[in-house]
């Protein structure tokens, strides 16, 4: 079981001005993915708090898996991403493409997605977009490769490859 931790990026979540209701979707599919969600927190759209609550999620929290959603388009507000890459320690550009190029068979919108993936310490990170649906789908997408991943972010030696 891997343990979770849910960003919701929103200025007007934080403000209690409007639902979250891409957390809860988040949730709900990891339920069914060995994965247990230990934190949740809603807060708003200032790169430094962005920061800062994924530091505290890897380094304090020790999560092995944290998943922001919203802030990832181009809106002047949008900095879930920017504020990402200033605490990772390795991009895992994949899981990003992957998740991009699945969106584009729903809507053109998604190739102005800014989302970024990664590793700090023993964290795999994950930018996914604020609406329900979008979280839900770009999750979907990565869902398969996360337990291999983060057995691998934590030191698994196995090896990846299949033996014909």
């Amino acid at each position: 079981m891997f343990s979770a931790g849910i960003i919701t990026v929103s200025d007007k979540g934080s403000q209690g001005k409007r639902e979250d209701k891409s957390g809860p979707v988040i949730a709900e599919l990891l339920a069914g993915a060995a994965v247990s969600i230990k934190k949740t927190i809603i807060i708003p759209d200032e790169v430094d708090q962005i920061a800062q609550t994924i530091v505290q999620f890897a380094d304090v929290e020790k999560l092995d898996l944290i998943l922001t959603t919203g802030g990832t388009g181009v809106s002047p507000r949008d900095l879930t991403p920017d504020a990402t890459l200033k605490v990772l320690d390795r991009e895992i550009p994949g899981m990003a493409e992957a998740m991009r190029a699945s969106s584009m068979k729903v809507t053109p919108h998604a190739m102005i997605s800014r989302a970024v993936a990664g590793i700090r310490g023993r964290s795999l990170i994950i930018n996914l977009p604020g609406s329900p649906r979008g979280a839900k789908e770009n999750l979907s997408v990565v869902l398969p490769a996360l337990a291999h991943t983060m057995e691998k972010i934590q030191g698994d030696e196995r090896d990846c490859a299949t033996v014909l």
